[in-house]
């Protein structure tokens, strides 16, 4: 996240807050595609970590891409941590070990997409090159130990980074050494979101193991396919997951407001400060257990849309929907993940059949295929066959509503054509993850400084 937010609108009641959601409704002509990724700096000539400070650090990535582009600087305490388009509305932030993000525009169509994260690592390349700096896109870090990785200056960082190890193992390799796709979907009206977030849910873990490349811990294989999805396992469990009350036939915006303000808080901003308050959840905000404690003691929307933004389910509900759940990756895979979700969403009749789908799985299947997909990837045993065989019935429904969406690029292409990566992994039946094991085991010869190389945009 870019920007944090700053609204000073009292917050009344919970009906209030579902409300913020609800504003996200929009007649389908007008939904949009938000694609995120996130991305490793290192240092070409040793394949290190780039510090946030210096001539070859992010500071400088940064300063360099705002005089490239004039996007307005965003600050924490007067340090440079992110540029926003006061046009088109992206914005680029990083990630707590320098994990460098895009956060794409709201575009029409995936052809935009493909164009925008194409000229953007094109832009890169031409700030960082010149500094010794390279991208890596991959799920996870291959061969940095996480004390390596240096500490972005953010604030929300240092509360996080304090606070993870009380609720879980892993919470701070999520933050340090984990980079991720995600694509962000409109809906039309609570029942349409209530769909989507279904069939997000039930088939992220699907979505998981195609994507998944994090296969590589400390320099050596990691028992894997998506070390990453792991992670998340053990990071923080009252704020991250599958959710399963967004399988309930009343699911709605109130549910789920009703879920979120009943997990903590990591900060509340008062200007510029960060108000550490781990351990108090936003309810107790809203009943005054913060009087006292911080300046101005009265949860506002700001408040209520920054803690929205620390919550980590497998889909996540804000104004639109976040799909969360896919590795880091190499440019094509940039444009594929928007496109499978486009697909199974933005077509009335598909998101139908998809739903249709999963409708039927059991609350400890769906949890049983979170679980069992970090490890197993597309051989993960479901029912009578296999995730690859729900990955080729995800992927004939995605093609589907992309043909029903008949959005052609200059060369008369519709959107199908950002699926190829997603095709070729599925025919071959192996993983970015299986490819890069056996390049590892094989022409690699078990030395990882070639995945510097071979996954660097």
């Amino acid at each position: 996240m870019a920007r944090d937010t700053i609204d000073s609108t009292p917050i009344t009641g919970v009906a209030e807050l579902a409300a913020t959601l609800e504003a996200g409704c929009k007649p389908a002509d007008a939904f949009r595609i938000g694609t995120e990724h996130e991305k490793f700096g290192f240092n070409l000539a040793d394949l290190s970590p780039i510090p946030y400070e210096g001539p070859r650090g992010i500071e400088a990535v940064l300063t360099g891409m705002e005089r490239l582009l004039g996007w307005e600087r965003i600050e924490d305490n007067g340090l440079i941590i992110g540029l926003a388009d006061p046009v088109g509305g992206g914005a680029i932030s990083i990630e707590p070990g320098g994990q460098f993000e895009l956060s794409g525009a709201p575009l029409e169509n995936l052809h935009q997409t493909c164009r925008e994260t194409n000229c953007h690592l094109s832009q890169v390349r031409e700030v960082a090159e010149p500094l010794g700096i390279g991208f890596l896109g991959l799920g996870m870090t291959p061969t940095w130990r996480r004390e390596d990785i240096p500490v972005m200056p953010k604030s929300r960082y240092q509360i996080m980074t304090r606070y993870m190890p009380k609720v879980g193992t892993l919470g701070l390799d999520m933050m340090y050494r984990t980079s991720t796709i995600q694509v962000n979907l409109d809906f039309s009206s609570e029942a349409d979101m209530r769909k989507k977030m279904q069939v997000g849910l039930a088939l992220q873990p699907v979505a998981t193991a195609i994507f998944a490349n994090s296969p590589f811990t400390d320099g050596k294989p990691n028992g894997f396919r998506s070390y990453r999805a792991e992670i998340w396992k053990d990071t923080d469990n009252d704020r991250s997951g599958g959710l399963p009350i967004a399988f309930d036939a009343s699911f709605g915006f109130e549910t789920y407001v009703e879920w979120a303000i009943d997990v903590s808080m990591y900060f509340v901003k008062r200007g510029s400060t960060y108000h550490d308050v781990t351990g108090t959840t936003f309810r107790e905000f809203m009943n005054g257990a913060l009087k006292g404690v911080i300046p101005d003691p009265t949860p506002t929307i700001g408040d209520w849309n920054n803690h929205l933004s620390t919550l980590f389910p497998d889909v996540r509900l804000k104004k639109y929907l976040e799909m969360r759940g896919a590795d880091g990756g190499p440019w094509r895979r940039i444009c594929a993940l928007p496109a499978l979700w486009v697909g199974l969403m933005y077509d009335d009749g598909v998101l139908d059949q998809a739903h249709e789908m999963i409708r039927d799985w059991s609350a400890e299947e769906r949890e049983a295929l979170r679980n069992d997909v970090p490890a197993g990837g597309l051989e993960t045993r479901f029912r009578n066959g296999r995730v690859l065989d729900l990955a080729k019935e995800m992927l004939a429904l995605s093609r589907e509503g992309l043909k029903r969406r008949a959005r052609v690029n200059d060369g008369g292409q519709d959107e199908r054509v950002h699926l190829a990566a997603v095709e070729e992994t599925l025919a071959s039946g192996l993983s970015p993850a299986d490819v890069m094991l056996r390049r590892y085991a094989g022409e690699w010869g078990g030395d990882l400084s070639h995945a510097f190389k071979d996954y660097a945009y």
